[in-house]
């Protein structure tokens, strides 16, 4: 028998050719060039790229064969997963290889930041001596604001801490208690501007992230303020920090993301108090080589028909024909969850009831952790991790099986309890015979709602015009209701209406509604991606 070809299409450390054994006919190609990889990809079963490689549809369909797409790195910005994932073609990636990088380079921009390593370097470089144009200032016994306690987070609180830092945290998806067990006070955003003598930034780039700290937000911070984000572009407002700068109000900067990449332009790179480099968290021999080894034993894993940790879109092992529909259904209602309860919770309970109880269902509760998590960390979750994830954010985990479903042939239900005592619960079925997709109960409230790509649910007092003033609002920001549900626990007390719409709700008219209709709650879900 012939051995599975894999295609090489980037250059990749030494380390991966032998973690990939002599199992394995392994190719190379250049992947930036298009004309050389499409016919490459003809009749490979693994393909392992870095950033430069654009796997896409049109890649997708030139491999027929193809099994595996392995990405040495972190982000899958240039992999169509959903695509690979309607190939049946599995996607991995090297989630936690460049870990380590990032953090130390977070700290290396902190330091660089608060010593002026820079512009002190360059002026000695041009035969200037000025020791005291370029005095700093330390980090010990300094308060350092962690944005965002992941992986890549924790690791920086660890090694801030050593220099004698105090550390506090802001991040609505990890409990105190868990915090304070590695010496970290968590705080609210607010809290943290203010208190923060130094502020690092390690949260994933999401709809609810991007512009997280913005004018308003550097309007709160001390003016000695030494601000460093190695996480994503975007999340800080570059040309709010460039004015915080300029005038003062933020004294220094470390900044390796940007908003648009490549950047070669920006107004920040004008300024001696800000250190910036070329988006290098991971540009460490160590980080491409461990990415290198991690994905080749994926590759190895798949293409042997074993279960794969960091498969971003396929779970191995046996599943039931009849509980296969219900998976992605689970993961789009743990992603409603976390939306609906905008914090971590502290237990979560996946209930599946009816018929297909009568199969091993384990795969749902992996599923419904994938979604819990997929928003709100930074590594890309998949069904072997997101257990891992729960259990490091301290979160009880259970799974509730029940043959009997009374209004359903069946019933996935995720049901959390958080930090202070309240429920949120959501819950889903397929119907008909395209299993089509339902939501059918939010927090108590029976519901009809297809789970589409964007979602919305409003919570406010019953009372007429609600509705209209809502609709209103919609259309004046140009978003088209596709359907619209309204129920309430009884006639004048809490109404909640539940939304499908074409597009992505503005923040701002969110905050139009909530105000228009004094919601107790208002949350938006984005399932596009």
């Amino acid at each position: 028998m012939s051995k599975p070809v894999v295609l090489i299409a980037e250059e990749l450390s030494p380390a991966t050719i032998d973690a990939l054994g002599p199992d394995f006919e392994v190719r190379h190609a250049n992947g930036a060039d298009r004309a050389e990889l499409l016919p490459a990809l003809g009749d490979v079963d693994a393909v392992l790229v870095r950033s430069a490689t654009k796997v896409d549809a049109e890649a997708l369909a030139a491999a027929p064969r193809l099994k595996v797409v392995a990405r040495a790195g972190v982000g899958l910005d240039n992999v169509d997963v959903k695509t690979a994932t309607q190939n049946g073609v599995m996607v991995v990636n090297a989630p936690t290889s460049n870990i380590v990088s990032a953090a130390e380079l977070a700290v290396g921009l902190m330091l660089a930041a608060a010593r002026h390593i820079a512009p002190a370097s360059a002026a000695l470089r041009n035969g200037e001596w000025k020791r005291s144009k370029y005095t700093g200032i330390e980090l010990y016994e300094k308060t350092v604001g962690i944005v965002g306690l992941g992986r890549i987070g924790v690791l920086v609180a660890q090694r801030l801490s050593a220099f004698g830092m105090k550390v506090i945290a802001y991040d609505p998806y990890v409990q105190a208690g868990r915090a304070a067990q590695m010496g970290v006070r968590l705080v609210s955003l607010d809290e943290l501007l203010v208190e923060s003598d130094f502020i690092s930034v390690h949260l994933p780039k999401t709809p609810e992230t991007v512009g997280l700290i913005g004018k308003d937000e550097l309007d709160k911070v001390k003016p000695s303020l030494v601000l460093v984000n190695a996480a994503r572009g975007g999340i800080v407002d570059e040309q709010a920090l460039y004015n915080a700068l300029r005038e003062g109000r933020v004294a220094a900067a470390g900044v390796d993301v940007y908003a648009k990449e490549p950047c070669t332009d920006s107004p920040l790179f004008e300024l001696d108090n800000v250190v910036a480099t070329p988006h290098l968290g991971a540009s460490t021999d160590e980080a491409q080589e461990k990415a290198g080894i991690a994905v080749a034993r994926s590759v190895r894993l798949a293409l042997s028909g074993e279960l794969v940790p960091d498969a971003v879109n396929v779970q191995g092992g046996v599943i039931a024909e009849d509980v296969r529909p219900g998976i992605p259904l689970t993961e789009k209602l743990g992603r409603i969850f976390t939306a609906l309860a905008g914090e971590v919770a502290q237990q979560v309970d996946v209930e599946v009831r009816g018929e297909i109880t009568q199969y091993d269902v384990k795969v749902l509760e992996l599923a419904a952790l994938k979604g819990i998590f997929a928003d709100i960390v930074e590594e890309s979750v998949s069904y072997v991790n997101a257990p891992l994830l729960a259990a490091e954010r301290g979160v009880a985990v259970r799974l509730v099986t029940e043959p009997e479903s009374p209004d359903h042939r069946n019933l996935i239900t995720i049901r959390g309890t958080l930090a202070d005592g309240s429920q949120v619960s959501c819950s889903g079925t397929l119907i008909g015979i395209a299993q089509r997709e339902r939501l059918v109960e939010v927090d108590g409230y029976p519901v009809d709602v297809e789970p589409t790509e964007h979602l919305a649910f409003l919570r406010y007092e019953d009372r007429p015009g609600m509705v209209g003033t809502v609709g209103q609002l919609l259309g004046r920001a140009h978003v088209n209701i596709a359907g619209m549900q309204v129920c309430r626990d009884h006639q004048g007390g809490h109404a909640l209406v539940a939304l499908s719409v074409d597009d992505a709700i503005p923040h701002e008219t969110l905050e139009e509604i909530r105000r228009a209709i004094d919601a107790v709650s208002v949350r938006a879900v984005d399932l596009s991606e």
